[in-house]
C-alpha cells in the first residue's frame, strides 16, 4: 500500500468503510469498526499474530471468521491507527460521516464510535483503578458520552460543540495509546508492510 493521500484517505473514508464492510456481510458500519479498534490499540491490546482478529471477530462478527478481504481490510485499518496514534503531528482522526452528512447522522456515528472504543479499549483494561487520573477521567467523559441521546437543532452552535467534543475524543485516544498502548509492550504491529 503506498502512502499517498489518497490510499490513507480512501482507507479511512466513512462512507467507503461502511460499504465494503456491508458487501462483506458485516453489521458493522466505519466509525463502529474504527472505534473498537483504535479502543483495543489506545489499551494496549497485541497486534502480533492473529488472536486480534479472532478477538475482532467475536465482537463484531458474531464469531465468524473474516473474508480474506476483510482480514486485509482491517489489518491495513489497524496499521493506520498505530501508525497516526505515533504520528508527532497527531495525525490520528476519527472515522466519522463527512461534514456533508446531516450533524444528526454525524452524531450518531460518533457515540456509535466512542461506544465501540469502549468496548474495544475493555478488552484489556477491565480495571480503571491502576490508571491515572487523566485516563480514568476521559474514559468516565467517554461513559457519560456515550450514553447522550440527542434532540438537535442543526445550527453553528451545535456544530461548533459537535467538532470541540469530537477533538476531545481525538486527544483523549491519543492520551490512552501514550499511556497503555505505547507501555504495553504490544509494539502496535501489524504484519501490515507499507511500501
Amino acid at each position: 500500500m503506498q502512502q499517498t493521500g489518497g490510499a490513507d484517505a480512501n482507507l479511512l473514508n466513512y462512507d467507503r468503510l461502511t460499504e465494503f464492510f456491508e458487501q462483506n456481510g458485516m453489521l458493522s458500519n466505519g466509525a463502529e469498526v474504527h472505534g473498537i479498534l483504535t479502543g483495543m490499540i489506545a489499551g494496549g491490546a497485541s497486534l502480533k499474530g492473529d488472536d486480534w482478529l479472532l478477538l475482532l471477530s467475536d465482537l463484531i462478527h458474531e464469531g465468524q471468521s473474516f473474508t480474506p478481504a476483510v482480514t486485509e481490510r482491517l489489518k491495513a485499518l489497524a496499521a493506520d491507527i498505530c501508525a497516526s496514534m505515533r504520528d508527532p503531528d497527531l495525525g490520528f482522526n476519527l472515522t466519522l460521516p463527512s461534514d456533508h452528512e446531516s450533524l444528526g447522522e454525524r452524531l450518531t456515528s460518533m457515540i456509535g464510535w466512542v461506544q465501540s472504543f469502549l468496548v474495544g479499549f475493555g478488552v484489556n483494561q477491565t480495571n480503571l483503578t491502576g490508571l491515572s487520573d487523566d485516563v480514568r477521567e476521559v474514559i468516565d467523559d467517554m461513559v457519560e458520552i456515550a450514553k447522550l441521546d440527542f434532540a438537535v437543532d442543526e445550527d453553528e452552535e451545535a456544530e461548533r460543540a459537535f467538532f470541540e467534543v469530537v477533538e476531545y475524543l481525538r486527544i483523549s485516544a491519543m492520551l490512552c495509546f501514550n499511556e497503555l498502548g505505547l507501555k504495553s509492550g504490544a509494539d502496535c504491529k501489524t504484519n501490515q508492510v507499507l511500501h
